[in-house]
């Protein structure tokens, strides 16, 4: 009786979504097509820091983007710096933007590509992400997908 309640529920369930989900031609009416990732990191800057950022921004960080466009992991990155920072906002914004997202055996393959290059183990890598802890916080992320017009 029990299985025979939770068959049909499912079914109910799957009958009702797809009368809720568009059908085919529905959606290739659709007027907008995803486009490029945008990864965004926010990051607030301790006092006494920007200086010391900065630089690591300018060399080793844009050294890394560099290396990932080389690969064709990404298409591109950008500083932005928020000018009218309000309390608790990131005074920078920190931008790659993608065309895919990597998954599974293809991030681990670009991690350890990416590891080899740096010519450090992980834990040499993630131990100077916390020594920067003395000079930024990250405050925030988010993943944007570009939405595009037919």
């Amino acid at each position: 009786m029990r299985k025979a309640f939770v068959t049909g529920l499912l079914t109910t369930a799957l009958f009702t979504a797809s009368l809720v989900m568009p059908a085919p031609a529905v959606a290739s009416d659709w007027p907008m097509v995803g486009g490029d990732f945008w990864e965004i990191t926010g990051v607030h800057v301790k006092d006494g820091g920007e200086f010391a950022y900065a630089k690591f921004l300018a060399s080793e960080w844009k050294a890394s983007q560099e290396f990932a466009k080389s690969k064709g992991w990404i298409k591109g990155y950008s500083v932005f710096a928020n000018a009218y920072p309000r309390k608790g906002e990131p005074e920078l914004y920190l931008v790659v933007i993608l065309d895919r997202l990597a998954t599974g055996p293809e991030s681990e393959k670009r991690n350890d590509e990416f590891v080899a290059w740096k010519k450090k183990t992980t834990a040499q890598l993630e131990k100077e992400s916390g020594d920067r802890l003395e000079i930024r916080e990250i405050q925030s992320g988010l993943l944007l997908q570009e939405m595009k017009f037919k």
